[in-house]
């Protein structure tokens, strides 16, 4: 490590820059990399034969030479050095990609482990932490892989290869094992989303062909999402996982078994307290309105309804879309065992201060199915909703709030006028005893302050009289 300036020692802030910048550096090094000053120059590579140009002889000891050329690495960071040999590379794999994808019976048994090989030393690598500390993925723009012009090449490679008519689970499985799999969930924390697209769907055709990892597969995503709800809350690959899950779990298909609804008591769930909810929120509802087997979905509402945004409006908001989407296609009998926890809080987003939270409430009265579900139990979401629509009719500040509650109010008036009506006079009376009681309240505060300043004036006039008496005159003159 390089000396400390005695500048540097008294200057904290620019002992804090060069902190800064060495971090950095280390931090863009650390992916594929060590430091440029301590790394060993890569080796240059010169360009092969082309393989359709060589005998059929000799094309398989030359595709096993190509592959044992890309496994050498090179630093993206340096931009000046290794040209010639970085474009070799990439014109290889780009050979090796139609090798694979226009070839029939290249697939011979030695020549797995050469290419799980060369797959793994090119894209398995510790990642880096982000270079933005405060990263935010809905506002800042992603940190992208140096070497995506050679790794892209091997994701597309390994994709055809694992896509290839000839290729052999039974072969494959001693090299594409447990350990691979692990290596290969690691890499959806990448920042760069066009990494996590790739191997999302690698991971999707590994779990179609190797039955026997699929338990593991399932294991360890699990493991990731609770890791990330309960201890880091940090993870970039969120969103990706949840669409393979949504085709592995199809829908929580009958029978159910005891991992899915753990999946769905102990991570989907919990995944909507997550400060990133907005970046997989799509993926999560469509995997809670998914569920097939119909008495889960009030296991979903109350789930929703315990881990209620307190603070976050944006949140509240994706809340109620995502509950109205499971409304839509819930049985009515499931319905009647969550309507009143659920009107209770919708009642409360109705009045909302924020428009767009009240707004999107309001806007369940606007979808027919939710609208006839409400009719046909009105007796009991009629009262829960009342006192607040018609208190927001009154005292809302913002005028579309005021006309949706008046078409609410409309259409509950509609459905049961004697109810409707029943309830007007009930919350005028209510108000009238309200009125009354804060009139007495203000009455009793009133004269319990006139009892205050009467006590302070009595305690001042007493203290006065000693004073006074002093000044009275006397038989020895006027003064004492």
């Amino acid at each position: 490590m390089s000396a400390i300036s005695a500048s540097e020692k008294v200057d904290g802030f620019t002992r804090k820059s060069v902190r800064k910048a060495v971090r950095q550096r280390v931090c863009q090094g650390s992916s594929q990399f060590a430091a440029s000053s301590s790394r060993p120059a890569a080796p240059e590579i010169s360009a092969l034969p082309q393989l359709k140009d060589a005998s059929s002889t000799e094309q398989h000891e030359l595709f096993m030479q190509k592959l044992q050329q890309c496994c050498v690495m090179f630093d993206f960071y340096d931009t000046v050095t290794d040209l010639k040999s970085k474009e070799t590379k990439r014109a290889t794999l780009n050979e090796l990609v139609d090798y694979v994808s226009t070839n029939r019976g290249v697939l011979v048994e030695p020549v797995y482990p050469e290419i799980t090989t060369m797959v793994s030393t090119n894209i398995f690598r510790t990642l880096p932490p982000s270079e933005n500390p405060d990263f935010d993925p809905e506002e800042d723009e992603p940190t992208l892989e140096a070497s995506w012009p050679h790794m892209q090449l091997v994701y597309e490679f390994f994709l055809r290869f694992l896509e290839n008519p000839d290729f052999q689970p039974s072969t494959a499985k001693r090299y594409i094992d447990q350990k691979f799999v692990l290596q290969l969930l690691e890499l959806f924390d990448s920042e760069d989303p066009r990494e996590r697209e790739f191997i999302k769907t690698i991971l999707h055709r590994i779990y179609g062909k190797f039955l026997g990892l699929r338990a593991f597969v399932r294991k360890q995503i699990n493991n990731i999402f609770l890791r990330y709800i309960y201890e880091t809350e940090h993870f970039n690959g969120v969103a990706e996982l949840l669409e393979i899950l949504g085709s592995i779990i199809n829908g929580f298909a009958l029978p159910l078994k005891a991992e899915h609804k753990q999946f769905l008591m102990k991570i989907l769930i919990p995944l909507h307290t997550a400060k990133g909810l907005a970046l997989f929120h799509a993926q999560v509802t469509h995997k809670a309105c998914s569920i097939i087997f119909d008495t889960l979905k009030p296991i979903v509402v109350r789930g929703l309804l315990k881990f209620w945004p307190k603070t976050c409006s944006q949140k509240e908001v994706m809340f109620l879309g995502e509950i109205e989407e499971i409304l839509d296609v819930i049985e009515p009998t499931q319905f009647k065992k969550i309507q009143e926890p659920l009107f209770k809080q919708i009642s409360k987003c109705v009045a909302s201060p924020h428009f767009q939270v009240a707004e999107r409430a309001l806007y369940y009265w606007n979808n027919e199915y939710i609208l006839s579900l409400i009719e046909e139990n009105n007796a009991k979401i009629l009262p829960i909703m009342f006192a607040n629509l018609y208190r927001i009719s009154k005292e809302h500040w913002n005028p579309t709030i005021v006309a949706l509650v008046y078409n609410v109010l409309k259409t509950l008036m509609e459905m049961n006028s004697k109810l409707f009506d029943e309830l007007t006079a009930s919350y005028k009376c209510d108000r009238q005893r309200e009125k009354k009681k804060e009139q007495e309240r203000e009455e009793l505060w009133r004269k319990l302050d006139e009892l205050r300043l009467q006590e302070t004036s009595a305690i001042q006039n007493n203290r006065c009289a000693p004073c006074i008496a002093t000044l009275l005159p006397t038989d020895d003159g006027p003064f004492l």
